[in-house]
């Protein structure tokens, strides 16, 4: 990547993507926040220029610079990708660590989190703006849409279907063959061995729905 990125998300996640990009050589322009308090502080030595739709900063992404989203929340997430792609008309770029490992043969789309000793094997199948955690393990022949959280140490077993705008918390389990619908939530350290209906909130060993 050649242009310097300018990261929405001065967070967590945010100062995480910050060092994937410069262990990768690119440079980090600077953040946008909407916590106006940040606005011209710095954090990792990278200033907050200002709010998600400053349109001065805005004006950049596409021509001097590239844009990636640090943010959590699924409904932020989605607004501010929807106005990259429509008033600036372009995609959000990969945060990918130099330690994950991404199968040649498997596919990935736009604006994805790819942590430290991530992998993604063969045939997998990567849709866009997931957020894949450290160590998180995606088998041969998954398919995980967008909009898709994988926490830390998960195991996605081979020929999972993980549907859009799944929450998958830490150390999570999915059993070969099983499909995850559209917005369900996995509870951390859970054992998914049957399907999980569409925003539906599963927890447990084996993983169960609750209210």
């Amino acid at each position: 990547m050649e242009n310097p990125v300018i990261i929405f998300g001065a967070n967590a996640l945010g100062r995480a993507a910050r060092e994937i990009f410069e262990t990768n050589e690119v440079v980090v322009y600077g953040y946008l926040d909407d916590n106006k308090k940040l606005h011209n502080t710095q954090v990792d030595e990278i200033t907050i220029l200002g709010d998600t739709d400053n349109d001065g900063f805005l004006k950049l992404i596409g021509k001097k610079c590239e844009a990636f989203v640090a943010v959590d929340d699924n409904k932020l997430r989605k607004s501010i990708v929807k106005t990259l792609q429509e008033v600036r008309h372009v995609q959000p770029v990969n945060a990918i660590h130099a330690k994950a490992t991404i199968s040649e043969k498997a596919t990935i789309g736009h604006g994805n989190f790819i942590d430290f000793n991530a992998y993604l094997a063969p045939g997998s199948k990567i849709g866009s703006h997931c957020l894949i955690h450290a160590k998180a393990f995606i088998g041969v022949e998954t398919n995980v849409g967008d909009f898709v959280q994988v926490g830390a140490g998960s195991n996605i077993n081979p020929g999972v279907t993980v549907e859009d705008e799944v929450f998958i918390g830490s150390g999570v389990t999915i059993v070969s063959g099983v499909t995850v619908g559209k917005g369900a939530r996995i509870g951390a350290g859970s054992v998914v061995v049957a399907p999980v209906k569409a925003g539906e909130t599963v927890f447990g060993n084996p993983a169960k729905a609750i209210n």
